[in-house]
C-alpha cells in the first residue's frame, strides 16, 4: 500500500471542508478555512495547512471556535475599518477585510482594518498577497498565544507574533515577505519532542530562563526571538498594533490555538493597505521593477517567496501529494471512512 496519495486542489479542499462541516462549522465559514489551509499546504507551509485540521475541528466541536460566526464590519472612519470576527475562524473576517481595504485604499490612499475576537490567521503572507494583487502595498500584524519572554526575562509574554508584507511587482507575482518573530517555529520543537530528539542550543529557554536543548523544557519555557533583543522589540511592537489598537486579547491571556478546551483565543490582526498610485505613481512600478532585477541579478539570490511560487506551479501540474495517514485521519473527522 502506498504511503502517499495525490489530490487535486479541489479534492483537498473538499476533504477539509467536509471535516469542518461535520464538526459543526457552517459552509460559509468552512469554505475560506479550507481554501486557506490547502493554499498553505501547496505553498510548502505545512504548519499552517493540513496539520491544523484536527485541532480546528476539535475546537469547533467544543465551541472554542464559533462555527456559525458572522463577522461584522464597521467603518469607524473614512480609512479605518473595525471587524469583529465573532470568535470564529479568522479567514472569513480576513477575506472581508481584504475586500473592504482594497476599495477603501482606492478612495483614501491608505486604509487599515482592525480585527478582534479572532483566531489563528494561518499563512500570514496569503492575506497581504491578496491585497498586492489588487495594486496595494500591504502589511499584516497578528498576535498569537504567549511563547516568548521579553528580552532578558524568563516568562513568556509575547506570542511569536507574525509580520507579513507584500508589494506589487510589474509583470510578476507580488513580492511577499512572511515571518514570525521567534528564531524557529514552535512546531519544530514540538516535532523534535515527538521524535525523542534534542534541539539545538539557542532555539529556546527553559522555565528559569536558561538555554535548553530539551524540547519538553523548551515548551514549558519560552522561544528565543529572532535577532535576540531586536526580535523581542518587534514582538512588543506587534502586540501594540494587533492588540492595543484592536481591542483583542493580549498574547499573555490568549488561549492555545491547539487545545480544544477553554475560552476562545480572541486574538487580533491589523491589516494596512496603501494605494501605490497615490504618491509615486508610475515611479513605484519602475522602482519595484529595478529592485527586483537588481536582487535577481546576483548569483545565489532569489526574491522572497519564489519557492512558494514554484510549489504552486508544481501542484498545478502534478497535484498535492499527502501522506495517506493524514488523508485517512481527515476523512474520519468528516465521517467519510
Amino acid at each position: 500500500m502506498p504511503d502517499t496519495v495525490t489530490l487535486t486542489r479541489d479534492e483537498a479542499e473538499d476533504l477539509v471542508r467536509a471535516a469542518l462541516v461535520a464538526a459543526g462549522t457552517s459552509p460559509e465559514n468552512a469554505d475560506p478555512v479550507a481554501r486557506a489551509l490547502i493554499g498553505a499546504e501547496i505553498d510548502g507551509q505545512g504548519g499552517h495547512g493540513l496539520s491544523r485540521v484536527a485541532s480546528y475541528t476539535a475546537q469547533a466541536r467544543t465551541g472554542k471556535v464559533n462555527g456559525d460566526a458572522e463577522p461584522m464590519l464597521r467603518r469607524v472612519a473614512p480609512a479605518f475599518l473595525a471587524i469583529d470576527a465573532d470568535n470564529g475562524f479568522a479567514y472569513r473576517a480576513l477575506d472581508m477585510a481584504i475586500a473592504a481595504l482594497a476599495d477603501a485604499a482606492g478612495e483614501t490612499g491608505i486604509a487599515a482594518a482592525a480585527i478582534t475576537r479572532s483566531h489563528h490567521c494561518g499563512q500570514a503572507g496569503r492575506h497581504v498577497e491578496a491585497l498586492a494583487e489588487r495594486g496595494c502595498v500591504a502589511l499584516l500584524f497578528a498576535n498569537t498565544p504567549k511563547a516568548m519572554a521579553p528580552w532578558g526575562g524568563d516568562a513568556p509574554l509575547f506570542g511569536t507574533n507574525p509580520i507579513a508584507f507584500a508589494a506589487p511587482v510589474p509583470d510578476q507575482p507580488p513580492l511577499v515577505i512572511d515571518l514570525s518573530l521567534s528564531k524557529v517555529a514552535r512546531g519544530k520543537i514540538m516535532a523534535a519532542g515527538k521524535r525523542g530528539e534534542t534541539i539545538p542550543e539557542g532555539w529556546a529557554l527553559d522555565a528559569s530562563g536558561a538555554p535548553t536543548t530539551d524540547p519538553k523544557a523548551a515548551l514549558a519555557g519560552s522561544m528565543v526571538p529572532m535577532g535576540d533583543a531586536k526580535g523581542a522589540a518587534l514582538a512588543m511592537m506587534v502586540e501594540i498594533l494587533a492588540v492595543a489598537l484592536t481591542g483583542a486579547n493580549p498574547s499573555l491571556t490568549a488561549s492555545s490555538f491547539f487545545e480544544a478546551e477553554g475560552d476562545p483565543p480572541g486574538v487580533g490582526q491589523l491589516l494596512i493597505a496603501i494605494d501605490t498610485s497615490r504618491v509615486a505613481g508610475d515611479g513605484f512600478r519602475h522602482a519595484m521593477q529595478t529592485l527586483a532585477e537588481q536582487v535577481s541579478a546576483q548569483d545565489g539570490t532569489r526574491l522572497p517567496g519564489s519557492r512558494r511560487l514554484a510549489n504552486r506551479q508544481n501542484a498545478e501540474v502534478e497535484g498535492l501529494t499527502v501522506p495517506v495517514a493524514v488523508v485517512d485521519e481527515i476523512r474520519a473527522l468528516g465521517g467519510t471512512v
